[in-house]
């Protein structure tokens, strides 16, 4: 007799991991529907709640998620745990007006920037949102640049989205990431600037 394990859904998974670490209520009043599949350099595939060093994120990761082609998408990424505020959000990356799923193509608001001193608990909840655009938008937004902490501090998803009517998020994703550097293979590949 054979016995089959039943497969978790992905979505499924998400969302428990998204409640375990209480970034449901905390940041998503929604469950989302979709999960973002998030790929770093050398191979590393994101699966929510996993916990990956600093040394493996620093550089911007490939972002695919279920997409209409035909529309626009805004992708924000958040740090929860930078302190003293915990009713904010630290910006790291966004881009709006993508179409369908490929970021390159999208609009950049604010520069990836994951190299920010440690502060706070020596781990912090990174979260990746995907939101569902009803049209090509008009950011006002002035492009946020590497090292430009003052505007990336302080920030609320849940503003940007009111502003722009963008609506609960469609897809997540979320990584725990320890503030330790440790000799590994994308480490000793960064250039010492």
């Amino acid at each position: 007799m054979l016995v089959s394990c039943q497969k978790i859904s992905p979505v499924k998974r998400l969302v428990t991991e998204l409640k375990k670490h209480h970034v449901i209520p905390r940041l998503l009043a929604c469950k989302p529907t979709e999960v973002i599949t998030v790929l770093y350099p050398c191979d590393i595939d994101i699966k929510p709640g996993v916990t990956i060093v600093i040394n493996e994120v620093l550089h911007r990761p490939i972002i695919r998620y279920k997409a209409d082609p035909e529309k626009f998408y805004t992708l924000m990424m958040v740090d929860l745990d930078v302190p003293p505020d915990n009713y904010s959000e630290w910006l790291i990356w966004m881009v709006g007006n993508i179409p369908g799923c490929d970021v390159a193509l999208g609009q950049t608001i604010a520069v990836y920037d994951n190299r920010r001193a440690l502060e706070g608990e020596n781990v912090h909840r990174i979260v990746f949102l995907a939101f569902q655009q009803y049209l090509e938008l008009d950011f006002d937004e002035v492009l946020i640049r590497v090292d430009e902490d003052g505007r990336r501090s302080n920030f609320s998803c849940h503003k940007f989205a009111r502003k722009y009517a963008l609506g609960n998020p469609i897809a997540a994703n979320f990584y725990l990431v320890e503030w330790v550097f440790r000799w590994t293979p994308t480490f000793l590949s960064l250039e010492i600037e």
